[in-house]
């Protein structure tokens, strides 16, 4: 059964190279690689043309397309029965192919890979300790796999109607509900890992939760998470200006803070931290509730954005 590769890519010059560096590495080549590119002028295109004499690679043009209608069209231009979906920026474990399409034991099997940090510098692993969970952290059950890291039948993606179009932010956890609800099941497969670098900087952090925030509320999703974000900070406001002098409320924050912070602070000190210069280690730490304000704000921005545009331009339900 022929087994393929899908990638989408728009001005990805600088990283691309490593993708299909990863890709030549593996471990069980794909029979196709297809590549949709959303308009790229930066030198993405001639990178890929070099690379098409070493990979069984075809490249297709959708200038203006979002990454799921980009996603949908490099579908539409296999011919295998088996795929792999990832995206540019990231790089794959050798194994990575293999274990996916191993996986995938039937037409309702979606494979669901893992992915992991790969961070340069102090402040992109504080970065990653606060937005990445760490493979181990992955409850099996209840995990809906990123489009960096999946894998699944071309049957059970017609089945859904592709990736949804009108999104482009979170349209992979729409298309894994969709799945979900169409009878497909999820298989963990932890060892099928994707390598990615944080956001190197605060203002491309706040820009990617902001849009991730925006696509939940654009489809309807986690209104209850979003609720309760909105709540605690109401709560820290009102100590803030009028609370600080009750210790019941000062107390009950504190502990709330330190639950919040927990996860990131273990990942960091155990894994993400380790081997870091004293100084560098000690900016990091001190620098984690301040990434975790910062996409808590992005979140809470980004989210009404999503919801107004719901109400205006009502997009096709989903569920």
């Amino acid at each position: 059964m022929s087994q393929a590769l899908v990638i989408t890519v728009l001005n990805e010059a600088k990283t691309v190279g490593r993708l299909l560096d990863s890709v030549l590495a593996q471990a069980l080549l794909p029979d196709e690689v297809v590549v949709c590119d959303g308009g790229s002028t930066d030198g993405t295109l001639e990178i890929l043309e070099a690379y098409g004499r070493r990979l069984p690679l075809r490249v297709i043009r959708a200038p203006g397309s979002t990454i799921a209608a980009g996603r949908n069209r490099a579908i539409e231009a296999t011919r295998a029965e088996r795929l792999a979906v990832t995206d540019a920026g990231v790089r794959l474990d050798p194994g990575w192919f293999r274990a996916l399409m191993d996986a995938l034991d039937d037409p309702r099997t979606v494979a669901a890979g893992a992915f992991a940090p790969d961070p340069v510098g102090w402040f992109e692993r504080a970065l990653a300790a606060v937005t990445l969970p760490l493979p181990e952290e992955i409850p099996p059950d209840r995990f809906l796999p990123s489009s960096r890291s999946v894998a699944f039948y071309r049957s059970a993606w017609a089945a859904v109607g592709g990736y949804p179009e009108w999104l482009d932010y979170c349209e992979d956890v729409v298309f894994d509900l969709k799945l979900l609800a169409a009878g497909c099941r999820f298989r963990w497969v932890p060892e099928a890992v994707v390598y990615f670098r944080p956001r190197p900087d605060i203002p491309a952090f706040f820009r990617q939760y902001f849009n991730y925030a925006r696509g939940d509320g654009k489809a309807g999703l986690w209104p209850e998470r979003h609720t309760i974000r909105y709540g605690a900070y109401g709560w820290l406001i009102y100590w803030l200006l009028r609370g600080r002098r009750n210790p019941a409320l000062t107390a009950a924050l504190g502990v709330g803070a330190a639950f919040y912070l927990r996860r990131p602070l273990v990942r960091y000190i155990r894994r993400l931290g380790r081997g870091l210069p004293p100084a560098e280690f000690a900016a990091g730490l001190a620098l984690l509730p301040v990434l975790r304000f910062v996409g808590d704000l992005a979140k809470m921005a980004g989210y009404p954005s999503g919801v107004y545009w719901r109400s205006r331009y009502r997009p096709p339900s989903w569920r």
